[in-house]
């Protein structure tokens, strides 16, 4: 998921646009203004369920409003699934599923896609494998076909397999050089050690994996019905879209072994200390944080809301220290991030070399002030209704809502949770935040990850222990 990153966008365009109000005036609000009116009941749309004799999970949620249709179809076993010699595999193989079909060549789905008015993406995350379409309402039945054939009958031809390598390798080389992948990347080692999760990246030794054999083989393995969910959202009446998802799916068949789920993440882990060096580095790419727990866990919501507290929106904690306090930093946050099996908490901060140090002090006491400090009042009213805001929002959107449902069941949640989500984040006590603090932001537990000049910041660095050089 994804589980809370999926509102990183709206809640960074929330942030740069209260940032610009409050750059834009600096005189004090009045002291008379209205309290928050009553929240009003949370719409919930009727969710209609159906498992298909094949096994097949099909959620519908017929809504009015745009003449569109929007559909997900999501298979267990995504990055975390595939071999250890050959990570992300699966995001190889996601990529190709609409460059040619045994019916319809790369060329006619484009072609296809644009005369229905539609769009179509595919890819892997940590614990399934997605795509995602929409077209006109009125052309619902051609775009359920066109999701079938790229899904269930994909040929990953020779020639659109040699330009997605071609093209990989390139995307690699380009993420190499990016300071904020090489620091995302060796926190999930921090975070995770050997488990799956820490493996989410591509390789070049998985991009020359990448024959059209060895595609079509992980797509078989991974693509069955008994283990697949299908969303339908938008101008459609249930029965029809039950109707279209049996035409189009009913004969579609698992046939051998499933595969195992993944093993639980680690909730805990010894703290490390990373650096990557980047010699000549004007600035210090840091990670802070840890590993913590899966969308399905109790403490998934109070997580949430303490994390919004901490450093998840503008006026955090984080931000208002690290940015507006000491200036060290233009967009410094934090972020909780849930999925099947585990999650993890980290902040992450860009800063110029000289004060590295005096950034990860901060970043200790306000860490430590998580438990510490209790939320005040107006801390912790405002850290829900952004959470809520943001969330009832984003699922306006006919897209966000199909994307969010898929990841529910991926995650192992029920359809329900989308009505309860605002409503249980709203029930969030001080204590509980309080608790979150303790159990999950202790500066002790947190993992510094740093990409970085070491000749310009060793010093600064001394006082939080040896830091090793990370090699993937």
């Amino acid at each position: 998921m994804k589980t809370n990153t999926t509102f990183k966008t709206l809640a960074l365009a929330l942030g740069l646009a209260l940032a610009g109000v409050a750059q834009a005036s600096t005189a004090p609000l009045p002291k008379d203004l209205p309290a928050y009116g009553p929240d009003k009941p949370l719409p919930v749309p009727q969710i209609a369920q159906r498992t298909l004799p094949n096994g097949l999970t099909v959620w519908v949620v017929p809504r009015d409003g745009l003449p569109k249709v929007n559909v997900a179809l999501s298979v267990l076993g995504g990055t975390a699934a595939d071999d250890a010699a050959t990570p992300a595999l699966s995001r190889m193989m996601a990529r190709l599923l609409n460059e040619g079909t045994g019916s319809r060549s790369s060329r006619d789905i484009a072609e296809e896609l644009q005369a229905i008015g539609g769009d179509y993406g595919a890819g892997a995350e940590a614990d399934a494998i997605n795509i995602r379409a929409s077209a006109l309402a009125s052309h619902a039945s051609r775009l359920l076909e066109l999701v079938a054939d790229t899904a269930l009958h994909s040929t990953f031809p020779a020639k659109e397999v040699t330009l997605a390598k071609a093209n990989a390798l390139q995307d690699l080389k380009v993420q190499q050089a990016d300071p904020d992948w090489q620091a995302q990347r060796a926190f999930g080692h921090a975070a995770y050690g050997d488990h799956p999760y820490s493996r989410d990246s591509l390789t070049e030794a998985s991009v020359e994996a990448a024959s059209p054999d060895a595609l079509r083989a992980l797509h078989d393995a991974r693509f069955r019905p008994d283990r697949a969910l299908l969303v339908i959202v938008g101008r459609i009446d249930a029965d029809t879209a039950f109707r279209l998802a049996e035409q189009q799916f009913g004969n579609w068949k698992a046939s051998g072994t499933a595969l195992a789920d993944t093993a639980p993440a680690p909730r805990t882990a010894a703290p490390q200390r990373l650096i990557v060096p980047r010699a000549g580095a004007v600035q210090s790419n840091i990670r802070y944080g840890r590993p913590a727990v899966p969308a399905n866990d109790p403490d998934y919501i109070p997580l949430t809301v303490a994390n919004t507290i901490l450093g998840g929106g503008f006026t955090s904690r984080i931000t208002q220290d690290i940015r507006e306090d000491k200036g060290y930093s233009y967009s410094p946050w934090s972020r909780f991030s849930a999925n099947r099996v585990g999650g993890s908490a980290v902040a992450t901060v860009d800063v110029r070399n000289e004060v590295t140090g005096a950034t990860l002090a901060e970043l200790a006491k306000l860490y430590g002030s998580m438990a510490s400090q209790p939320a005040s009042a107006e801390e912790l009213t405002g850290a829900k209704r952004l959470v809520g805001g943001i969330y009832l929002l984003r699922n306006q959107i006919q897209g966000a809502l199909t994307g969010t449902l898929a990841n529910y069941w991926v995650d192992g949640l029920p359809p329900s949770f989308l009505g309860s989500y605002v409503a249980e984040a709203n029930k969030v006590t001080t204590e509980q935040v309080q608790a979150m603090g303790r159990k999950y932001f202790a500066a002790k537990d947190q993992s510094i990850v740093i990409v970085g000049d070491p000749k310009a910041i060793d010093a600064q660095l001394k006082p939080y222990g040896t830091f090793v050089a990370f090699k993937p």
